[in-house]
Formats: structure tokens, sequence, C-alpha cells
């Protein structure tokens, strides 16, 4: 439905990102581009109109009225909509995408030692972090 919404609108540069195992908030994410702010809000109203007309409601729209950057969340889908100088700003693709991260030249900290410590009557362990002397 949003696929084919973004399609008759004449999105630029879709992409679909399956967000699955990086966030709980979505599932997919679409990444689609319009060519004027008058183009991005006409996309995003055509979304909107298409997902009420297969029976589901927007959680939320936001940005619409800027026509800049328009999102749709349509709960386990999100729609971003903007211009193209917008979408190389933020870099969502590169945000939420699999995209290698940088390769650091620190040595990576040690995570915290979790020591369990006493049950107290009725209650679940508590824990605390031990601490490390700093170098």
């Amino acid at each position: 439905m949003v696929q084919a919404a973004l399609d008759d609108m004449k999105a630029v540069n879709i992409k679909v990102l399956d967000v699955r195992g990086l966030t709980d908030i979505a599932d997919t994410m679409i990444i689609a581009s319009g060519n004027s702010d008058r183009h991005v809000r006409s996309i995003a109203d055509r979304v909107i109109q298409s997902a009420k007309a297969a029976g589901v409601r927007p959680f939320g729209v936001e940005g619409a009225r800027d026509g800049e950057w328009a999102l749709v969340d349509l709960h386990d889908v999100i729609v971003h909509v903007m211009l193209p100088r917008v979408r190389e700003f933020y870099g969502l693709e590169r945000l939420w995408g699999t995209v290698e991260a940088p390769v650091e030249t620190a040595a990576p900290k040690a995570a915290p030692k979790v020591v369990a410590t006493r049950k107290r009557s009725g209650s679940a362990p508590r824990k605390r972090v031990a601490r490390t002397p700093k170098a």
C-alpha cells in the first residue's frame, strides 16, 4: 500500500529498511524524496490516504505542513518523505542502514562487571557494579 502510493506520486530514491533488530518502534522504515515542498506534502498526503483506504489509521503525522520533511507513523511502518538536501543532511540510511561503523583507533573500554549481592527476603537479588580503578 505504501509502496504503491509512493510510486503513484513519483517519489524519488525510495529505500526500504528492515529495522526489526535495531529498534522496537517499527519493523520497517521507508525513506523517500520529493522534488519540492509541495511534492513532499503531496506524497505524505497520498500515503495517509492509501493507509486509511486499507483500514490503517496513521498513529501520527509530523512535519507535513512545512514540507521539507514529513513523517507518517503507520505503527509497524514509519515513512519519511523529505527534500534531497534534508535527506542528505540527516543521513537516515546511514543511521538505520547496514553501513559499517567506523573503526575506532582507541582501545575499547571494558564493560563493567556485574556482581550479585545477598538476597533480601521476599525480593529479587540486588545487583551492583564492581568498581574498577581508573588508569
